[in-house]
């Protein structure tokens, strides 16, 4: 079913706080890669960012779920992104008998960008172009690349990326066939305390539309427009869902998960 197919998975940081429950994941990647799918890994850490903001004497401030990133913040990114969470998912697959490769944003130029001026918060960047060269090197060598979002700017210096973000460009670079961003929430939900009130389906012109009534807000503002976005450059499907519920994308593969689902309308009719 998945042989040949390329697959994006965004592993979101919040969602990376089990051991039991990374180490399932890592397994089902592991599953996913010897089905003959390339799949490609783009992770968050945000948890690790703030931890290490607070141990330099920073306090952690995001606007519409995009952090504030000063050069101490820059540099705590930096070990947590490229070193803490990167190599920890690396481990994991290694254990899993899923050869991986550990690289970040500025590796190969992956994530060129631009530092974000609407709103400017400091070094987050705003991407301009992916090179997915090494990236399909690294696949075709048999290895599935774990990519930490921070990349290289016009200025020669390094830069946040809102991993979401990341994720629905490198996979529309990829023209993937799938883009899934398991995060710590069951989807995008009306009432934010409901699970019962999950939105199963949105078709990616709503996802503005959304954001701007509030339903949609917080971290999951960037979620919903790398989904969205994503679809509207040509990815095949692009959802979320709950990395809280254990081998979340075994349930996706095998057809029994939930979550929600960004569409292309058009492309549907």
């Amino acid at each position: 079913m998945f042989n040949g197919k390329t697959i994006v998975i965004k592993y979101g940081g919040a969602a990376m706080q089990s051991e039991a429950l990374n180490a399932g994941m890592a397994e089902d990647v592991a599953g996913l890669a010897a089905s003959g799918a390339n799949v490609v890994i783009v992770h968050g850490g945000g948890p690790e960012i703030s931890s290490l903001q607070k141990s330099l004497g920073a306090e952690p401030v995001f606007v519409d779920g995009s952090r504030i990133t000063d050069e101490v913040t820059m540099d705590a990114a930096l070990m947590a992104l490229c070193g803490k969470v990167n190599k920890e998912l690396v481990r994991l697959l290694e254990n899993s008998e899923c050869r991986a490769a550990g690289i970040s944003g500025i590796d190969g130029g992956i994530l060129r960008c631009v530092r974000q001026s609407e709103p400017d918060i400091g070094f987050v960047g705003e991407i301009k172009k992916v090179d997915t060269g090494l990236l399909i090197v690294l696949m075709d060598s048999g290895y599935v690349p774990v990519v930490s979002t921070v990349g290289i700017g016009e200025d020669g210096l390094a830069y946040n990326i809102n991993a979401d973000i990341a994720a629905g460009r490198i996979a529309a670079s990829l023209a993937a066939d799938h883009l899934i961003t398991i995060s710590d929430v069951p989807g995008v939900m009306r009432d934010a305390g409901d699970p019962s009130s999950i939105i199963h389906e949105i078709r990616e012109e709503e996802a503005e539309g959304l954001i701007e009534s509030g339903i949609i807000s917080g971290g999951m503002i960037p979620k919903a427009r790398g989904l969205a976005d994503a679809i509207r450059r040509g990815v095949g499907s692009a959802l979320i869902i709950d990395g809280r519920t254990p081998h979340t994308l075994q349930k996706w593969m095998d057809g029994t998960g939930a979550g929600t689902r960004f569409i292309n309308g058009q492309r549907e009719h």
